[in-house]
Order: C-alpha cells, then sequence, then structure tokens
C-alpha cells in the first residue's frame, strides 16, 4: 500500500488502545512470550517499532541492555517516545526514522533484531529480510511476531468474521478511519504464513528457522539466527 507512512501516523493516538481491544488483552502475552524467548543481549535492533510495546517489554525482562527502534511513522514513534519518558526508559532506547529495506546500519551491529506486527506491512519483504540478516552479528537472533490464521476450521470461522466485520467497526468507533483497519485485516488475509514465510527466511540467510502458534494460530512468532 503507498503511503503507509501517514496511515500510520492518522490511527497513532488510537493504535494501542485498539490492539488491545481487539485482541482482549492477550497482545501483551505475545510480546512476553516473543521476548523470554530471546537470550540477554546488549544491542536490540527492533524493526517497526511502532508505540513501542516490543521494545520496552526487553528492557522489562532484562533482554536488552539498549534498543535502537526504527519505523517509517513518526506518529507512531511519538507515541512510543511519550511512553519511553514516562517510563523513565528514554535514554536506554534510541528512536529513528529508517526504512527496514535500508538500514542505516553497518554490517554485525546487533546482538538481536525483532519485529512485532510490522513484517506484512512491508513493501520490499526480502530485501528487508536480508538487511534484517546483514545488521545481526554470528549468532544473533531473530523474533519476528505477526497475525496469522487459526487452522481449526470452526475458530477459522469464527475468527474470519470477527476479522472481517467486528475489527473494522472497532477501528472506526476509535478513530472514524475504518479504512485502515480494513487494510490491516486484508494484510493479515494476504500474508504469507507459517512455513511459506519460514521460506524468506531461509532465502535471507537465516539459520535455525521455526514458529510457534500463539492463541489457536492468531499470532506467530517466527524464530531464526545468523549463521
Amino acid at each position: 500500500m503507498d503511503n503507509i507512512d501517514k496511515l500510520f501516523d492518522g490511527i497513532s493516538n488510537h493504535y494501542d488502545r485498539f490492539n488491545h481491544i481487539t485482541s482482549l488483552g492477550i497482545d501483551r502475552q505475545w510480546r512476553r512470550q516473543a521476548v523470554r524467548s530471546l537470550p540477554a543481549c546488549a544491542d536490540i535492533l527492533d524493526v517497526a517499532v511502532g508505540t513501542g510495546d516490543l521494545a520496552i517489554e526487553a528492557l522489562r525482562q532484562g533482554r536488552a541492555e539498549r534498543v535502537v527502534g526504527i519505523d517509517i511513522s513518526d506518529g507512531m514513534m511519538q507515541v512510543a517516545a511519550s511512553k519511553l519518558q514516562r517510563l523513565g526508559l528514554q535514554e536506554r532506547v534510541t528512536l529513528r526514522h529508517a526504512d527496514c529495506a535500508r538500514l542505516p546500519f553497518e554490517d554485525a551491529s546487533f546482538d538481536a533484531v525483532t519485529c512485532g506486527y510490522g513484517v506484512r506491512n512491508f513493501d520490499r519483504l526480502d530485501q528487508s529480510l536480508a538487511e534484517m540478516c546483514r545488521v545481526l552479528r554470528p549468532g544473533g537472533q531473530l523474533r519476528i511476531l505477526e497475525f496469522t490464521y487459526p487452522t481449526n476450521w470452526a475458530v477459522r470461522l469464527l475468527y474470519d468474521f470477527y476479522l472481517t466485520r467486528v475489527m473494522p467497526l472497532i477501528g472506526r468507533s476509535l478513530t472514524h478511519q475504518g479504512e485502515s483497519f480494513v487494510y490491516f485485516m486484508n494484510s493479515i488475509k494476504r500474508f504469507d504464513k507459517g512455513k511459506a514465510f519460514l521460506a524468506h527466511l531461509d532465502q535471507a540467510g537465516f539459520a535455525e528457522t521455526r514458529f510457534e502458534k500463539q492463541t489457536f494460530g492468531i499470532s506467530s512468532l517466527y524464530m531464526a539466527c545468523k549463521k
């Protein structure tokens, strides 16, 4: 989608509330699980940092000493900056406007790279994943959270109704921009999931690629490391 940064700018002040309402708060648990799977790291790059929840969780769990968060949406990062200031974490997180397809960092700069619910929005997915691999140190860890689809047919049927009918209504009631949330729902449907996404990670140069389903397969945690 063109102007994805403007789309996120427009909903940035409501994004957290929308996530917590529509996931019934389970999104917090998904992030905690992703961070718990990481070893302790000195430096983490959080791609598509958004409002900062995954970066904050990494610091809370002691998995990172420092985090660099990048995003193309200044509006989302403004919300993240306010959170960090309120929590007293602003000295440990650096926020930068950057495109994942052209990361402004040297090779082997980070111990881990994380991304929470952002990769399905990448225009150049394979190039972005290759960049994420490039900036990792040898043995560095990758953790990606992304929405998927339940495999159980009954749960899938209910989820599809919730995804396509209920969630856009919630988004419209919060922001009067229901079309933005229609885009989000469609992006979940289009995204290469499960083993199909692991193939992209393999192509980008990652090793030990695997994934774990979360909450009936509504979300998935993808894990890999740099050779």
